[in-house]
């Protein structure tokens, strides 16, 4: 790894003035009304073809489980999401392709009065979201999206991409940081992620999460993260000898030299990156660092540093890359390793042993022009995969210490009394009681109204920093690798009880229940 640099301070500017980032036009062009799955627009020409386009909705999107076995996820993707609902939209051209789709029987799929319908069609609907950066947990909604059902269905798919994969890496850096222990963790897994788009939104996320820099220029450029890198081993490999190469590398790049040593001898390459130490020294510049790619990181790092420190290179970092995670970074910080900085590539950017998050997005309530609001509930098999009805909100409450001792979801149309008590989903004999809470905070914050940007997002460092005091304020028991604590998560208790009556009624209306 080489030194951490930013990005030219006219891009910053550009961003000021509102320029959206690349990653919310890349994977569509600038109408991303295709991005979505083929069920989306089928149910969406349903609703209009049966007459009830107008009925309003409220869905909600939540995950089901804690990613990486941990004890919470850290929100993110948000800014994407608001740049996809604000661009929502079908060009001349997304209609051409759709009206060349046909059905079983040859004959068109979408009929003209569909298409006719979104050639004028855009987001005109309510949204309120979790601010990325924020400690969420299981069955909490990130957002809550109220619009007409089509509206609603349509930017499913595109909402689901964005906040799973990217609250999926987040929480991956944040647990990577951790267990780095306050050294510095710098991203660097563009060429291992899942394609362009899927490393530009990890390169955001993990900054999010808590590393330092990428390796990604495009993400530098893009979201203003500071870029590292230095040179590989096919450098090295180029030249006569290691000694050649670290010399030319030192002479081509003064301001940047940290040299990848484990080519052919680590500890040989590390007294030979010394020596050019040296000669920067005398030359006026300081060598960054060395890096290990290979081998035993622990005892290689702590011989390495006792090479510098003889040859008066105190100063130099000591890098470590090579298939890190937390719990191999946890490993060498048990074993007393002399790295300094952590290359985290693969396993970070593409959140490795847990391919995805799990987020669903379902349907909780619906109203008639002019009605009143209706909760509905998808029953399953699955305790688990039973949905909250109604319009939900999510309050966090703090104990007298400030520290959070709870997060209660609630219906927004019966917010809680002064009493409040919420009970345990999976288990209703668990119940909390918040009397003693000081206060409390609404995590849902309103973001989209009547289709236009309310919400004033705040810049990457500001949400890095979020996630920073968020995590620091989570008590050290949920955040621990092995057997987490469970964080106190729960229903209103006149929200849990609507949810079990409904349980009820659709089992006995649609004949689910059993027998014996």
């Amino acid at each position: 790894m080489g030194t951490v640099t930013g990005v030219p301070h006219e891009h910053a500017e550009q961003q000021a003035s509102g320029e959206r980032s690349v990653v919310s036009v890349h994977a569509w062009g600038r109408s991303p009304g295709l991005f979505t799955d083929l069920y989306q627009l089928t149910m969406a020409q349903g609703y209009v073809a049966a007459g009830v386009s107008d009925t309003e909705a409220c869905f909600h999107l939540s995950f089901r489980e804690n990613p990486y076995g941990g004890g919470y996820a850290l929100a993110c993707g948000l800014e994407q999401a608001l740049d996809y609902l604000e661009a929502l939209s079908f060009a001349p051209a997304d209609l051409e392709y759709l009206s060349t789709l046909t059905g079983n029987d040859g004959a068109a799929l979408f009929s003209a009065e569909f298409l006719g319908y979104l050639e004028s069609f855009r987001f005109e609907g309510d949204v309120d979201a979790i601010p990325e950066g924020t400690v969420v947990f299981p069955h909490e909604p990130l957002v809550r999206v109220i619009a007409p059902i089509p509206m609603c269905q349509i930017a499913e798919t595109a909402l689901l991409n964005i906040i799973n994969f990217q609250t999926l890496v987040a929480t991956k850096a944040a647990r990577v940081c951790q267990a780095a222990g306050g050294d510095p963790v710098v991203e660097f897994g563009l060429r291992r992620a899942q394609g362009p788009d899927g490393g530009l939104s990890a390169s955001r996320a993990a900054f999010v999460g808590g590393c330092r820099g990428t390796s990604n220029v495009l993400a530098g450029r893009t979201f203003n993260i500071p870029v590292s890198g230095t040179h590989a081993h096919s450098w090295v490999m180029l030249f006569p000898s290691e000694s050649d190469a670290f010399r030319a590398y030192a002479e081509a790049m003064p301001n940047n030299a940290t040299f990848l040593v484990d080519t052919y001898d680590t500890l040989a390459g590390v007294r030979r990156a010394a020596e050019e130490g040296r000669r920067l020294r005398e030359a006026g510049y300081e060598m960054i660092g060395v890096r290990i790619d290979s081998g035993d990181l622990a005892w290689l790092s702590r011989e390495a540093r006792a090479i510098l420190d003889e040859a008066g290179l105190s100063a130099a970092r000591i890098v470590a890359s090579n298939e890190l995670d937390e719990h191999l970074i946890t490993s060498l910080k048990d074993q007393d390793s002399a790295i300094d900085l952590w290359g985290v590539g693969t396993k970070l950017v593409t959140a490795y042993d847990q391919p995805a998050l799990g987020g669903v997005y379902k349907l909780s309530a619906v109203r008639e022009p002019g009605g009143e609001w209706e909760p509905r509930i998808k029953v399953s098999e699955q305790t688990a995969k039973v949905t909250m009805p109604g319009r939900l909100g999510v309050r966090r409450y703090f104990d007298a210490g400030g520290r959070p001792a709870g997060d209660m979801i609630y219906d927004v149309g019966h917010p809680p009394g002064e009493a409040p008590m919420m009970v345990d989903p999976a288990d209703p004999t668990r119940r909390k009681r918040f009397e003693s809470c000081e206060r409390f905070e609404e995590l849902l914050v309103p973001a989209i109204r009547s289709g236009t940007r309310v919400y004033g997002h705040p810049p990457l460092p500001e949400i890095a920093e979020r996630a920073r005091t968020q995590l620091a304020a989570i008590d050290p028991s949920v955040k621990r690798f092995l057997n987490p604590h469970s964080y106190p998560v729960g229903l209103e208790r006149s929200a849990h009880a609507l949810r079990m009556r409904l349980i009820v009624l659709a089992r006995a209306r649609e004949g689910g229940g059993r027998e014996g």
